[in-house]
């Protein structure tokens, strides 16, 4: 996620605030007991990369594991934690790891660069990325961020593409300190954020925070995708086939009953507190399941919004015009639904 604050959520992009969330062991023995179909040595091992510490945009993925729907597709799934700057998509392309999670940006700006990731899955259609402003203030539309300081992290494709997009009109831009404390004392004061994160952090801190959307802005990636490797996927289909399956299930069942996967989490990462993760299912519910995507086609990426945020990060300068072909970066075989 690309730095997510509190706890990622509160730490890097929503989220460097609470930095002591790292608990980096290994997070696939849940504390449930489920009736296991298969013993470990007929279960194939498989690791997956979190692009940030555990917390609620990696729900799915820990609901399979605590109710043993990779072990009935035949998988011991081993989810190691992320951090600040995780190298996912060096992992996965190196093979160290079969399976990552990132976002559609970061997967287009590696293939720019010749990295074999490739996405087969999006529980997000709707990106939680965002700015928040004071309510007093009156912002409602990012065309009216202006005379202000707005703190975002200067080499994020969101951070381009914005200063692009936008006239940004006596804004003052500076870096994103990791955490809410400016933005509570300064009325006059914007800042990035993930919408399952800052805002709950800064209304829990007396703070009047409202989100403007990087979709209303119509910059949409994907958001949590899980990738692989062309070679994966062409080696070892059935490999894929099974972890998207039993991927999108966590995902369907942690949206509709979190409570048990969220005491994992909280058990993994003790900076997200039960609270924040309750409130981030709350939030991330919508940007999952919407009008256009039901719960039942979760998952679903199509051509048009990769050819779409190819185009921005040309427009952006984030990569330069044919150095990557969105068709190469993302592929829907896995999926029940059609493209």
């Amino acid at each position: 996620m690309n730095c997510k604050l509190t706890a990622s959520l509160f730490a890097c992009f929503a989220a460097m605030f609470f930095v002591g969330c790292g608990n980096t062991e290994p997070a696939s023995s849940p504390k449930k007991n489920f009736t296991e179909t298969q013993t470990s040595a007929e279960l194939t091992s498989v690791s997956l990369a979190l692009n940030w510490f555990p917390e609620a945009e990696h729900g799915g993925f820990y609901e399979a594991v605590v109710k043993g729907y990779y072990r009935e597709a035949g998988l011991d799934v081993r989810i190691l934690s992320g951090g600040p700057n995780a190298p996912v998509l060096q992992k996965v392309s190196g093979g160290s790891v079969q399976f990552g999670v990132s976002t559609a940006d970061r997967v287009l700006l590696g293939r720019a660069q010749e990295v074999d990731v490739v996405a087969v899955m999006s529980p997000f259609q709707e990106s939680p990325r965002c700015i928040i402003v004071h309510k007093k203030s009156g912002i409602t539309k990012f065309e009216e961020l202006k005379n202000l300081t707005l703190a975002i992290s200067p080499g994020g494709t969101f951070s381009q593409y914005l200063q692009k997009k936008l006239p940004l009109e006596g804004v003052k831009i500076v870096p994103y300190p990791g955490n809410v404390s400016q933005f509570l004392l300064d009325e006059n004061y914007a800042q990035q954020a993930y919408v399952f994160s800052e805002p709950f952090v800064a209304e829990k801190e007396g703070g009047d925070p409202h989100s403007l959307m990087a979709s209303d802005l119509g910059y949409n990636p994907y958001t949590s995708i899980l990738i692989t490797t062309s070679k994966t996927i062409s080696e070892n289909p059935a490999l894929v086939q099974k972890m998207v399956a039993a991927s999108i299930r966590g995902w369907q069942s942690y949206l509709e009953n979190p409570d048990e996967t969220n005491k994992h989490i909280n058990g993994l990462n003790p900076e997200m507190g039960l609270d924040i993760l309750a409130y981030g299912v709350k939030a991330l519910k919508p940007l999952c399941i919407t009008e256009a995507v039901p719960k039942e086609q979760l998952g679903l990426m199509t051509a048009e919004r990769w050819i779409e945020l190819a185009s921005q990060l040309v427009e952006a300068e984030a990569i330069d015009s044919d150095t990557v072909d969105p068709a190469t970066a993302f592929t829907v075989q896995f999926l029940n639904s059609s493209e």
